[in-house]
């Protein structure tokens, strides 16, 4: 009987379950779409129990879409808070999985769960601090200090960092009233995310070719939201994931954006260079989440085991 974990990854459309030894090593995992906590979280217990008979449940990592409570004495601790995703808003997660497993949870955002395990196994290994950011339905990012995922008054919020309005290539002011329901063109999220750029052109982002302005504007204000995160965090790496990095040149662009944003006051050659070791894909892709729950559940055994 070998030790297994549980990982879950608790997105806004779907949960991906897995169990296995680790991110290399799956024995089974499945997808669940999101729909009210009183469905899904049942199938996620429903699925671990099943994939690990047989095996030795050492722990469960859960990397969850936000707002999250993870402040250990607050009485919601292990809950999902005020998020505006319909039914889910004081959800308890951890509560769940303790009652129907008995084992350890690790629990954290999705993003600090995708540093954690980038830094762990994948693109991020040997830098601490490390910032994991996901570009898509919208902006999130997580970041690893001194080995562990940064917590404070809450979690880092790196979607909403405030951003100056930007140009176009042909220099005519950005006119978009952007997306976010509480910044609307004040912050990242609001102006980079994935919405932002189909809201900008009425069409999806997957049907805008390669050349046109848009990329260049959406590598302009990226490299913005970027800035403030290097200088704030210092961190040694930055790993860019999510559906709009995924674009051929995106990641180019925003590179040597971000050098021009920077203007050489950082004076390392990781952000003055090419920055191809600075501004990294994630080795894991879009399962860099659920990789994320398996760093979770592995650390929270390594706890519980002290």
């Amino acid at each position: 009987m070998g030790l297994v974990y549980g990982a879950i990854e608790g997105g806004g459309t779907k949960f991906v379950v897995a169990v296995g030894t680790g991110p290399d090593n799956i024995i089974a995992r499945t997808r669940i779409d999101t729909r009210t906590p009183d469905l899904t979280i049942p199938d996620c217990i429903s699925f671990i129990r099943e994939a690990s008979e047989g095996h030795a449940l050492g722990a469960i990592g859960v990397a969850c879409f936000g707002p999250i409570q993870l402040d250990k004495e607050a009485p919601d601790y292990g809950s999902v808070t005020n998020t505006p995703k319909p039914g889910w808003a004081h959800t308890p997660i951890v509560g769940p999985l303790q009652a129907a497993f008995g084992v350890p949870v690790g629990f954290d955002t999705d993003v600090n769960g995708a540093a954690l395990g980038e830094w762990r196994w994948g693109a991020a290994q040997g830098c601490d601090p490390c910032v994991y950011l996901t570009v898509g339905t919208g902006i999130g990012g997580g970041a690893i200090v001194n080995g562990f995922p940064l917590h404070g008054l809450l979690h880092p919020e790196m979607g909403h960092i405030p951003i100056p309005r930007l140009t176009w290539p042909n220099g005519e002011l950005d006119g978009y009233t952007g997306f976010c329901t509480y910044h609307g063109a004040g912050c990242f999220e609001g102006m980079a995310a994935g919405p932002a750029i189909s809201g900008r052109l009425g069409q999806l982002g997957e049907t805008i070719p390669d050349d046109h302005p848009i990329w260049e504007l959406e590598a302009g204000y990226l490299a913005a939201g970027l800035a403030s995160i290097v200088l704030a965090l210092s961190p040694r790496r930055i790993v860019l994931g999510g559906g709009v990095m995924q674009r051929s040149d995106v990641l180019e662009r925003t590179r040597r954006r971000l050098r021009e944003t920077l203007a050489g006051y950082v004076a390392s050659p990781l952000i003055t260079g090419d920055q191809v070791d600075y501004l990294v894909a994630p080795k894991y892709g879009q399962d860099a989440g659920l990789v994320g729950a398996f760093a979770l559940a592995e650390a929270a055994h390594e706890v519980a085991e002290r």
